[in-house]
């Protein structure tokens, strides 16, 4: 698994998209899932940063690639990857970013530079076991949960205190 904090650092990004794009293939094989020219190029718009993206910025890169300009284009992709878990919505963002930690069972926390939007993924199953704990007691059955921490990231800390 990559370090979660190079999300938040310069560092050879291009081992982390390749990895995760190996990764992503292995994943929809295994389920039988088609990794569609489409929605492997979503997933690779995705990979090119640490960064969660709107579906319409995802869209417009599509377009620009001549997979079409039509919203449900960029929806169905992206669908297709968070059902597969190889996305995440980012729900404070209205956002998707590509998963970076794909052995968490998909029970990921989000740190979030409300800054320059750069997230980074941990696995966080410890912190969905005691919400799943928590529910089973007041007999509520969690289905999903998303852990997301808002703050800045070193970058953009240090260029406020400059």
């Amino acid at each position: 698994m990559p370090d979660p904090a190079s999300a938040f650092h310069s560092h050879d990004h291009t081992s982390c998209a390749s990895e995760a794009l190996t990764r992503a293939e292995d994943i929809c094989r295994e389920a039988g899932a088609r990794l569609t020219p489409v929605r492997r190029r979503t997933l690779e718009i995705l990979l090119e940063e640490h960064r969660a993206m709107g579906a319409y910025d995802v869209l417009e890169r599509l377009a620009e690639d001549g997979f079409g300009s039509q919203p449900p284009v960029a929806y169905r992709a992206l669908e297709f990857l968070v059902d597969q878990g190889l996305a995440h919505r980012i729900r404070r963002l209205n956002a998707f970013a590509a998963c970076t930690t794909f052995e968490c069972d998909h029970a990921p926390a989000f740190f979030i530079c409300k800054a320059c939007k750069a997230v980074a993924e941990i696995p966080a199953t410890s912190l969905r076991t005691m919400i799943n704990e928590a529910g089973a007691k007041m007999g509520f059955a969690v289905e999903r949960a998303n852990v997301e921490a808002l703050g800045l990231c070193p970058s953009c800390q240090n260029e406020a205190a400059a």
